[in-house]
């Protein structure tokens, strides 16, 4: 029987934020996908942000590699925390939806997740547009799940533990599988919680944007697969002006000027 695709987390997601910016961790995977010969086919999903640049390259180096060994970068949408790593990887072609591709060249004024750059960081390399059902390796394809933004998609592994997605930012957290509200919308409402009843649906695991990856028990419950581990520094316990918050869940925000996207992307009057 031929092995079945792995996945790594390459660096963990976090949910931190401040009263004076936000950290904007996400979650980089890498799925390596077995051949009959030679190395294994690797896939990077989402790079992150460049305060990340250094921790990556080490996470790889880790493990043997370095960024010539990624064949293929995967991004589950084009906001600035997830794709500003992208020029580690020249090499390797891009992959992500055609509207996400569209819409970066023109974001919403509002959109502060999607700079006036963003198209043109993801123009200097080269780009492969996918869309539903796309396979990109034996066992490893693309489900839309727009909504967090036009073009979001997930990436569907099929591992010896079930069907893993990694689901960007259509999921950010684990309890949004409990609320089944996305905290930030950039696009359409309707169609995030729609991709959040999706990803509930389909997966055995899930590896959510800015979480641990999980899975959920036969009562719905959340099941972490990993243990939690951040360390802070710079500050320290007792430090004056320094506060924490109690633990609370995000306040959902919908970007003003929402329904003023369709037309944009697709040329209407």
């Amino acid at each position: 029987m031929p092995q079945r695709p792995t996945i790594d987390v390459l660096l963990d997601g976090y949910g931190l934020n401040t009263n004076v910016g936000l950290a904007a961790f996400c979650s980089v995977v890498l799925v390596e996908v077995p051949q009959e010969t030679g190395r294994p086919t690797r896939i990077l999903v989402d790079p992150a942000h460049v305060g990340r640049r250094t921790f990556l390259q080490e996470a790889l180096a880790r493990r043997g590699l370095q960024a010539a060994d990624i064949d293929l970068v995967v991004l589950t949408h084009a906001h600035w925390d997830h794709i500003q790593n992208l020029d580690l990887f020249e090499h390797a072609p891009i992959v992500l939806h055609t509207l996400e591709r569209r819409y970066a060249q023109r974001p919403h004024r509002n959109d502060w997740a999607t700079p006036q750059w963003t198209g043109a960081i993801i123009e200097r390399q080269q780009v492969r547009e996918v869309d539903e059902g796309v396979e990109l390796a034996p066992g490893v394809g693309i489900v839309n799940m727009p909504g967090h933004s036009p073009g979001s998609i997930g990436v569907t592994v099929e591992t010896a533990h079930g069907l893993a997605v990694i689901t960007g930012d259509a999921l950010h957290y684990a309890y949004v599988i409990e609320t089944g509200i996305n905290p930030l919308v950039f696009w359409n409402e309707e169609q995030a919680r729609h991709s959040i009843q999706r990803v509930a649906a389909m997966a055995d695991l899930i590896y959510p944007g800015h979480d641990r990856p999980f899975r959920l028990s036969q009562s719905r419950q959340v099941e972490y697969l990993t243990p939690f581990q951040l360390e802070i520094a710079g500050v320290q316990p007792g430090m004056e002006g320094l506060r924490f918050a109690p633990p609370a869940r995000r306040t959902p925000w919908v970007m003003p000027g929402i329904e003023e996207q369709a037309a944009r992307l697709f040329g209407a009057s």
